[in-house]
């Protein structure tokens, strides 16, 4: 080859590489950051339809991707899990209506304030007692855990108050009476009543406070110089403006131009030990709660479980099927939907027949629990009385037994000892699945944990404590079921009997 060719190569393959390397460089410009949103926040957070997201806070986030020249990647998380991911940086920053408080600035970076809102008090249509919020004294009022709203409700003489998951199961509450007041942020109760979504519900007092929306990021994140770039340019190019009108029909209000709590630190020193020990009083108060709701739903699980199983061995074919398609469906449908169907569901149908009707929070966790229990015990016990031979059955004909007494003398209990297993493992997986009647604002354990995350954002230390004691609570059942399966069976009495001579 001559030096002549060899000379053009060169060149053409520095040319290639010049190219790749300016895209590359164009490439590594346009970076994904993965946004954290709760979508149970309309008109700023929702799910449209087709599945997608939609809201002004999502459209405000995709038109900052847009000016700061970023890629967004949604991802859906509760509330009250949002700050505990921008710790951890499982997500790079968060937008679902966070309000700029002192507190959360002290575990995470806020951009420029993006919204100006406030806090409004709903109550019922019917409802003339309420006029505002000193009128809220000895009431029961829901909340959204984790919110400026559950935070305020706390300065509330007397007042019992309720956390759920997201605004509209707090409303949904009010809607089923079950409460008197929620206190909610403004811009959400009144775009679902002017909507039509919410009927019955009334705004008595909103804008109760002053507060602004931030976009979260972890502190010191190299993301919000990034983030509040691309909102500069949105808030002075008529973008944000567009939204706003597109959302909520009116002209946005001035914004301050730069975040309320710059430079906060945490000075929070206390150790995860001090911080668990300091809790650990009220986690185990949950604990009892779930001790409670499990042995009382275990109770009532055995002796409807047991019934559905001497149904299901019956001869007469319409109670066997109705009692088969019991199992089927509640065995086949998830326990957190029908702790939903229960609570909430039963109250509004009754509401759409013309009627009121609600269920206290403990009875209702009492019969979702029981009832799903029920199913699976069906099948245990059912299982358990086929297992013992035919020939117990003709021997205790043979002796002049009727049907009744067979059960009861021969079969039920030889069975019993054989169901004795897996009924335990029912009763630690109903232990554990207590912690799903949170939901619904119940204060058992899981809750207990979640409430204490609220207020100080150490979720690793408390969630690890609430681990601790599910764990020491299991373990506890399993010995005790253990001595329980030992103490009914002869053959082991026997052996422990000749070890002891």
């Amino acid at each position: 080859m001559s030096k002549r060719v060899f000379g053009r190569w060169c060149l053409v393959l520095s040319l290639i590489c010049l190219l790749l390397t300016g895209c590359s460089g164009n490439l590594s410009q346009e970076k994904t950051l993965r946004i954290a949103t709760e979508p149970a926040f309309p008109p700023f957070e929702f799910t449209g339809q087709g599945g997608n997201l939609q809201g002004f806070s999502i459209d405000l986030m995709n038109a900052i991707a847009s000016a700061a020249n970023l890629r967004v990647s949604f991802q859906s998380l509760p509330f009250d899990g949002i700050i505990p991911a921008l710790q951890s940086r499982t997500v790079d920053a968060a937008i679902s209506s966070i309000t700029i408080t002192a507190e959360r600035a002290k575990t995470v970076a806020f951009s420029r304030p993006y919204f100006k809102a406030g806090l409004a008090i709903a109550i019922r249509s019917s409802d003339e007692d309420i006029t505002g919020f000193d009128s809220l004294k000895n009431k029961k009022i829901a909340v959204q855990i984790g919110t400026t709203g559950a935070e305020k409700a706390k300065s509330i003489p007397g007042a019992q108050i309720r956390s759920f998951d997201s605004a509209p199961l707090a409303l949904q509450e009010l809607l089923n009476s079950n409460v008197d007041a929620v206190i909610n942020d403004a811009p959400v109760t009144l775009y679902a009543i002017n909507t039509g979504n919410l009927q019955g519900i009334k705004v008595v007092e909103k804008l109760l406070t002053e507060e602004y929306y931030g976009i979260a990021t972890a502190q010191n994140s190299p993301y919000l110089a990034l983030i509040n770039d691309g909102l500069n340019r949105v808030l002075t190019n008529g973008t944000y403006s567009q939204i706003y009108q597109k959302w909520f029909k009116a002209e946005p209000p001035s914004l301050p131009d730069k975040s309320l709590y710059e430079n906060q630190n945490n000075t929070r020193k206390s150790s995860s030990i001090k911080l668990i020990l300091q809790f650990l009083p009220t986690l185990l108060q949950g604990a009892l709660v779930t001790i409670q709701l499990t042995i009382l739903s275990t109770l009532l699980g055995l002796i409807c479980g047991t019934l559905i199983a001497l149904i299901r061995l019956s001869q007469f074919t319409p109670a066997r099927l109705l009692a088969r398609a019991y199992v089927d469906f509640f065995r086949g449908t998830p326990l957190l939907v029908q702790i939903f169907m229960i609570y909430f569901g039963i109250p509004a149908l009754a509401q759409q027949l013309g009627f009121t009707f609600n269920f206290d929070r403990w009875v209702a966790g009492v019969i979702a629990l029981s009832v799903n229990a029920a199913a699976y015990i069906a099948e245990i016990v059912r299982a358990g009385i086929q297992s013992i031979e035919i020939g117990q059955t003709e021997a205790a004909k043979s002796l002049g037994l009727n049907p009744w007494l067979t059960m009861r003398l021969v079969i039920f209990p030889q069975a019993f000892r054989r169901m004795l297993p897996p009924l335990g493992n029912e009763f630690i997986s109903l232990l554990k699945d207590t912690s799903l009647v949170a939901v619904i604002g119940f204060e058992e354990l899981f809750r207990k944990g979640q409430l204490i995350v609220a207020d100080n954002y150490r979720a690793f230390e408390i969630y690890a404590a609430v681990a601790i004691v599910y764990l020491c609570l299991t373990l506890l059942a399993s010995q005790v079921l253990s001595r329980l399966e030992m103490w009914m069976n002869p053959t082991m009495k026997a052996q422990q009997r000749k070890a002891k001579r």
